[in-house]
C-alpha cells in the first residue's frame, strides 16, 4: 500500500494537487495521503497536518518577515515525513519552500537505512525566467519533475539531460472541459448590453492589498464612461472578506468565491493579477489586462534577475504581448481604465485576441494531464 506525502502552499497548487490525488486514489484506492495543503486536497481525503495555503505570502521582504512561522511549518513537516516514511513526497509548485524541503528530505533520508523516498516536483519552478542556477539543486534532489508547459522539457534536457523530466500537459484543459465540447474554441461575444468585467486581484493577502486600490479606482473611472457589470472572484472566503472592506462603499461590485469558470464563460473583459489565473482567462478566450505590484525591494531584485520579456504566461507562450501588462508604478487606475475602455470599444480587437489565445491553448496539448502525472508517479514508486 503506497503512502504519499503532499505539500502545496497556494490555492492554485491546492487545486492541482486535488486533481492529482483524485486520479491516484482511483488507481490505488488503499493508498494513504497526508501532508499540508488546502481545503480542496482535504476534500480528496488528504490527511492535512495544517492548511498551508492560508499563509501564502509573496515577495522577499514578506517571506523574511514571516521566517519564524514558515520555519515552524517546515520543521513540523520534516518531522512528519521522517515519522511516516512515505514512498513518495509530491511537492506542488511553491518553490521557495518546497525546493528547500526536497533538499532537507534527501539529507535526512540518507541517514535512515530503511527509507529512500522518491521526491516529485509537480509544475516546474520558473527558473527559465530567473534563478537558473537552481537547476543544479533540482537535478540533485528531485527524482521526477513534471512540467505543464511544452517548452520546459527541452529547456531542461539542454541543460541537465540526466534530470528525469516529463511533460504531462496542462490540467486546465481537463478542468474546464465541460464548458467546451471538442477542442477549445473562443466563446462568442457576450450578448448582454452591459459587459461583465471580472476583477481577479490574486490569491494572497499581500497581492490584494497592492492590487485592490488601483482596481477599485479603475472601476470608478470605467463607470464614468460606460455601463458595465463588475464581479470579483477570489479563491477563499477570508480573501473575500478582505476584499469587501475595500469595496464596501460600492455595493454594485459582486464578490464571489466559487464560480470562476462560470464567470469567465460570461465575461467580456478581465483585470487580473499576473499569475495562474491568466491561463484560466486565456482558456476562456477572455481579453485581459494584467497588473502586478509588489514591494520596492522585490521589484528591484526582480528587474535585475528576471530574463523573460513578459510576466503573463499567455504572453510568454505566444512570445508577444497579447495581454497588456502594467507592472509596479505603471499599474495605475488611469492606465488600467484607459486600456479597458479601449478594449471594450474595439470588438474586432477582442476577436483578434481570442484567436491568438486559441493558439496558445492548443499548444498545451490534449487533456489527461493529471492522469499522466499520476501514472508517472506510480511508475516511479514501482521502480
Amino acid at each position: 500500500m503506497e503512502s504519499l506525502m503532499f505539500i502545496a502552499g497556494e490555492a492554485s497548487g491546492d487545486t492541482l494537487g486535488a486533481e492529482l490525488a483524485k486520479v491516484i486514489k482511483s488507481k490505488r484506492p488503499n493508498a494513504q495521503f497526508f501532508g499540508a495543503a488546502g481545503p480542496r486536497m482535504a476534500a480528496q481525503g488528504v490527511d492535512l497536518a495544517f492548511d498551508l495555503t492560508e499563509h501564502a505570502v509573496v515577495g522577499i521582504v514578506e517571506v523574511l518577515k514571516n521566517y519564524s512561522k514558515f520555519k515552524g511549518f517546515f520543521d513540523r513537516l520534516l518531522t512528519l515525513a521522517v515519522e511516516r516514511k512515505p514512498d513518495a513526497i509530491i511537492l506542488i509548485d511553491y518553490p521557495g519552500f518546497n525546493l528547500r524541503f526536497a533538499e532537507a528530505v534527501k539529507k535526512r533520508s540518507a541517514t535512515i537505512s530503511d527509507w529512500k523516498p522518491k521526491v516529485v516536483f509537480y509544475v516546474s519552478p520558473q527558473i527559465w525566467a530567473w534563478h537558473e542556477s537552481r537547476i543544479h539543486q533540482i537535478a540533485r534532489d528531485i527524482d521526477l519533475l513534471l512540467t505543464i508547459f511544452p517548452f520546459e522539457k527541452g529547456w531542461y534536457r539542454a541543460r541537465k539531460p540526466e534530470l528525469h523530466v516529463e511533460f504531462v500537459g496542462h490540467p486546465i484543459v481537463d478542468r474546464h472541459a465541460r464548458f467546451k465540447a471538442g477542442k477549445p474554441q473562443p466563446l462568442e461575444e457576450p450578448t448582454s448590453p452591459e459587459p461583465l468585467i471580472l476583477l481577479l486581484p490574486g490569491s494572497r493577502i499581500r497581492e490584494l492589498k497592492k492590487h485592490l486600490p488601483p482596481m477599485i479606482d479603475a472601476v470608478r473611472n470605467i463607470r464614468r464612461q460606460r455601463k458595465a457589470q463588475f464581479k470579483m472572484v477570489l479563491p477563499s472566503h477570508s480573501l473575500a472578506e478582505l476584499a469587501q472592506s475595500y469595496v464596501s462603499s460600492d455595493n454594485s461590485i459582486e464578490i464571489a468565491t466559487s464560480d470562476l469558470p462560470e464567470s469567465l464563460a460570461r465575461a467580456s473583459l478581465a483585470i487580473a493579477s499576473s499569475g495562474t489565473v491568466t491561463m484560466e482567462c486565456a482558456y476562456f478566450g477572455v481579453p485581459t489586462i494584467v497588473l502586478y505590484r509588489t514591494s520596492f525591494s522585490t521589484h528591484f531584485l526582480g528587474r535585475r534577475f528576471i530574463k523573460v520579456k513578459y510576466l503573463a504566461m499567455p504572453n510568454l507562450l505566444a512570445d508577444e504581448m497579447i495581454y497588456p501588462e502594467f507592472i509596479q508604478s505603471a499599474a495605475t487606475a488611469d492606465n488600467i481604465s484607459r486600456k479597458a475602455i479601449e478594449l471594450l470599444n474595439n470588438t474586432e480587437g477582442r476577436r483578434v485576441i481570442k484567436a491568438k489565445l486559441l493558439k496558445v491553448i492548443e499548444s498545451l496539448g490534449p487533456g489527461g494531464a493529471s492522469e499522466r502525472a499520476a501514472d508517472a508517479i506510480l511508475h516511479l514508486i514501482a521502480k
